[in-house]
């Protein structure tokens, strides 16, 4: 049996019986008596899923023979506490990402590939964008929106934690976002707000929030995305749009509903495969059954739909401006949000000399706002009068002609990069003294910044001297595992 018996409002369960028959709402019905099942997808920018199995503590929670069949970078876990993959060092390492194994779908088969431009609209809190960066391989560029403040900071810390470095994010509406780059991206990720009828076993609240947050008002939402969004991609790209319900109208009527609209837009087929199923297909558009649906009672998951809608070939535009769409380098003279540095920064170079490897971000563009510097592997563009949270890589703190570390800059890197590692036990205690902020004393160690490492990968850095290690690892990330 389950954590709690649901009681379905009697409106749903006609809805859901007539969409799906009697007997298949029969098994949809016992299937929410049942356990919801939990997954976890590597982070590859980091680590292959065949060497996230290997590390010691990982490989009594996932293996290759417990895979998301949808997602080849994806595993279910069990949640027993004691092997709850959250509270070890390898996540906050940056190592994987928690999903549920449904919402792992859309973004894994959205077709992405290095170099490509693109856009996760509705991204909080980042998992959609993480997928979408370990794709890109670093190449590229992915701009994450979410258009809530709050949760436009979760997403930063995700993306920052998996040492994103290709990345902007932003905190806009889509007529904003519209507004300055125009049709501009390959690809355009819609996680869109809904009504959540696929989540009722996961998430109580969800029940609750659907009897009081109607369908109708999530529709209005829904169009008013798709219409920003169908100006973001270019001709030949795509939408990947998706819900976590299983209600038509936020749906596969809502697919019809915007090519009606925007006749140059059709629907591609989306793979099935682990209990995967079609779109339910609507009157005038039976294409619809290209749609992908994720029934409970049919896989390992929850409740998900998603649709790529593809925009007819047309004249290419100019693949190198993302400084404002068809009117960018307009708006690109009167930027004055940053400074742009036409070498090398000094305060890096002396960095890396003294603490690294290699000399990082060579050959990237280098700007600097306030007293911060930053790198970017794309051509910055104009963020005047939008609301951006982060572009590229902040490298840190610039003062008195020497450069302090931040934490996304440490986690870009690779370990190896670091001339001084401390590795700390990832179950011991000196970890958990570590992520709590503490200092703590470490043996044969040299003076000067070191990564601090759990089985090869950074959390951080620190200061060592004369034995102690001075806790560099950031106010806002720390914790007690």
């Amino acid at each position: 049996m389950g954590e709690y018996v649901l009681e379905l409002p009697e409106v749903f369960s006609e809805k859901i019986r007539a969409l799906i028959g009697d007997e298949e709402f029969g098994r949809y019905v016992s299937e929410l008596d049942k356990q919801c099942v939990h997954g976890l997808r590597a982070n590859r920018l980091k680590l292959s899923s065949e060497a996230l199995c290997r590390l010691p503590g990982m490989d009594a929670v996932i293996s290759s023979d417990h895979m998301v069949p949808w997602c080849d970078d994806g595993f279910y876990f069990d949640i027993d506490p004691e092997k709850m993959p959250g509270r070890m060092a390898y996540y906050l390492a940056g190592l994987y990402y928690i999903q549920e194994p449904s919402a792992m779908y859309p973004a894994a088969n959205a077709q992405i590939k290095p170099g490509e431009r693109v856009l996760d609209l509705c991204a909080a809190p980042g998992g959609k964008s993480l997928r979408a960066a370990s794709d890109l391989a670093c190449s590229g560029l992915l701009v994450s929106n979410d258009i809530s403040a709050g949760r436009a900071g979760t997403l930063l810390y995700n993306l920052e934690l998996g040492g994103v470095p290709n990345v902007t994010v932003t905190n806009c509406s889509p007529a904003e976002l519209r507004e300055r780059f125009g049709e501009y991206f390959d690809a355009v990720l819609i996680d869109a707000p809904c009504s959540g009828e696929g989540m009722f076993r996961k998430d109580p609240n969800a029940l609750k929030e659907w009897q009081s947050f109607t369908t109708e008002k999530c529709m209005e939402m829904q169009r008013g995305i798709l219409t920003e969004a169908a100006g973001l991609v270019r001709p030949g790209g795509r939408i990947v749009y998706s819900t976590c319900t299983f209600d038509m109208g936020e749906n596969e009527s809502m697919m019809e509903w915007f090519m009606q609209g925007h006749p140059d837009f059709g629907l591609a087929e989306m793979p099935k495969t682990g209990g995967v199923a079609d779109g339910n297909v609507t009157g005038s558009h039976p294409e619809s059954i290209r749609c992908a649906r994720l029934w409970p009672q049919s896989l390992q998951g929850e409740g998900q739909f998603a649709a790529m809608l593809v925009k007819g070939s047309g004249n290419e535009i100019d693949g190198d401006d993302v400084s404002g769409g068809r009117d960018g380098e307009r708006k690109a003279e009167k930027c004055r949000s940053y400074r742009r540095l036409r070498q090398y920064p000094e305060e890096l170079r002396a960095f890396a000399e003294k603490n690294l490897n290699l000399l990082p971000f060579d050959g990237w563009n280098f700007y600097v706002m306030g007293n911060f510097l930053y790198a970017c592997p794309f051509e910055p563009f104009n963020i005047d009068r939008l609301k951006v949270l982060r572009m590229g890589v902040q490298i840190g703190e610039i003062n008195y002609e020497k450069l302090k570390p931040s934490q996304q800059f440490i986690m870009t890197l690779r370990s190896g990069d670091f001339k001084r590692k401390c590795e700390l036990d990832p179950f011991g205690n000196d970890v958990k003294k570590y992520l709590r902020g503490e200092s703590l004393w470490v043996e044969n160690a040299s003076d000067g910044f070191s990564a601090v490492c759990v089985n090869g990968f950074q959390l951080g850095g620190a200061e060592l001297k004369g034995g102690m290690l001075k806790n560099l690892y950031p106010k806002g990330w720390r914790r007690i595992i």
